[in-house]
């Protein structure tokens, strides 16, 4: 053993040792392929071997690692990815306290808060303006975590109604050619609403709500001339909005009101040469104290760690990409065009 190799150590229940290090270790052999550092576990103590730095940065993970296991929670694979990324900027005390905020429970008792800085930030934004942007790459929790806030606002009677929208936008298909009446035709496009509902407060509990006027899933079309008070508004999709239509909904907003307005500026679907509304405002209400703007990244992605490497390849990807050239106006032959 050379002088920059050091020994660390540090013991895990074994009521825990399963959670934290993983099905076949598979988290403690992540770490060690990370860090570059050599874990042996026995009689109940972990040994870490590598340089200072990295032992060190090992074992405050396997720490952080037990905590969360020791509250109850499962230990994920994103949990470590995090945990490693974290420790790579020097942050790593972070993590027991981005999950030690609980937002509120699914309907299956399972806590649903912040996984990341960036969602840990969302969450305070939208704990503290009346009016929040959530922009970032899909998998980051951004609808999720506003429906969470919305439904615990609606539980504690901040809010008295719940209003989720989102512009039917057809991404490839066409509205029209779809079977059914009008509602028959939006549904779809508001599913995912539906879903993170259903999990959150249960299928009873939403259809109850809904019936009452309690609960409304509605096209963003649907919002005009409507002057919404005290109630929780979700804008989902913003970024498939024109200017029109995010204006006509920022005017929309009445007295204690609270609002959420997602979307991915990078997955558009409106037309080729259509400007987004969420890109105009997030510039027009930018100086605005009362409006927050939170941008997520592909290091706030909580889904399949597989989703995180898409999301990265893509923003690489469109990085190197140049604009296409604008094609030259074609003129009449004999015929001079002129510039204005």
């Amino acid at each position: 053993m050379t002088g920059s190799v050091i020994e660390l150590r540090t013991e895990v229940p074994a009521d825990l040792q399963g959670n934290v290090f993983g099905q076949f270790d598979e988290h403690l052999k992540r770490i060690e392929r990370t860090l570059h550092v050599t874990m042996i576990f026995r009689d109940g103590v972990l040994k870490i071997l590598g340089n200072e730095r990295s032992a060190s940065h090992a074992k405050k993970i396997v720490e952080e690692l037990e905590a969360l296991a020791r509250r109850g929670d499962t230990v994920t694979e994103q949990n470590v990815n995090y945990a490693l990324s974290l420790a790579m900027e020097d942050q790593e005390d972070l993590l027991a306290e981005i999950d030690q905020d609980r937002i509120c429970n699914t309907i299956q008792g399972k806590p649903v808060r912040p996984k990341t800085l960036g969602q840990k930030e969302y969450v305070d934004q939208i704990r503290k303006k009346m009016i929040v942007f959530g922009v970032g790459p899909a998998g980051t929790g951004k609808t999720y975590l506003a429906m969470a806030m919305a439904v615990t606002a609606f539980r504690n009677e901040e809010v008295s109604r719940i209003i989720l929208t989102r512009p039917a936008i057809e991404a490839g298909e066409r509205l029209g050619f779809l079977p059914g009446d009008l509602q028959s035709k939006v549904d779809p496009y508001l599913r995912p609403l539906y879903d993170a509902l259903y999990q959150i407060m249960g299928a009873d509990s939403f259809a109850k709500n809904t019936e009452r006027g309690l609960i409304e899933v509605a096209p963003l079309a649907y919002m005009r001339g409507r002057t919404l008070d005290n109630a929780f508004i979700i804008l989902d999709e913003a970024q498939n909005t024109t200017p029109a239509q995010m204006k006509m909904f920022l005017t929309r907003i009445g007295f204690g009101s609270r609002v959420v307005i997602t979307g991915d500026t990078s997955q558009k679907d409106l037309p080729k040469d259509a400007v987004s509304g969420l890109d105009v405002a997030l510039k027009v209400l930018r100086k605005i104290e009362d409006i927050g703007v939170c941008h997520l990244t592909s290091k706030d992605v909580v889904r399949h760690p597989l989703v995180q490497q898409i999301v990265q390849a893509y923003e690489e990807y469109e990085k190197t990409q140049k604009p296409e050239p604008r094609p030259r106006r074609q003129t009449a032959p004999g015929r001079r065009e002129y510039r204005r």
